[in-house]
């Protein structure tokens, strides 16, 4: 079974403080869920029309797995907490098996 992934590209940032709150409460979610963060704001190298902004990648067991994270009661509790804190890209993407 292929694996699930969270893609996030945040193009903007205006409220460090929401995004630390969302974080502390996401990190619980995704660890609920089941995810393991893969990269978390580490160096970038940008190319073409890419953002060299904080990235985000987070592995699941599968595809159904990472979108039922998303849409857990725990992680919206984060998402509301984010707000408009942030302007990022944000995709759940099935791996290859």
């Amino acid at each position: 079974m292929p694996k699930g992934y969270w893609v996030s590209v945040y193009r903007r940032i205006s409220d460090r403080e929401k995004l630390a709150a969302y974080d502390k409460l996401a990190r619980v979610a995704v660890q609920a869920g089941g995810g393991r963060v893969l990269v978390r704001s580490g160096r970038v190298a940008a190319h073409d029309a890419g953002i060299a902004e904080r990235t985000i990648l987070i592995e699941f067991d599968s595809f159904e797995q990472a979108v039922a994270t998303r849409e857990s009661a725990a992680y919206q509790e984060a998402l509301a907490v984010l707000s408009d804190a942030v302007e990022r890209d944000f995709r759940i993407v099935e791996g290859v098996d």
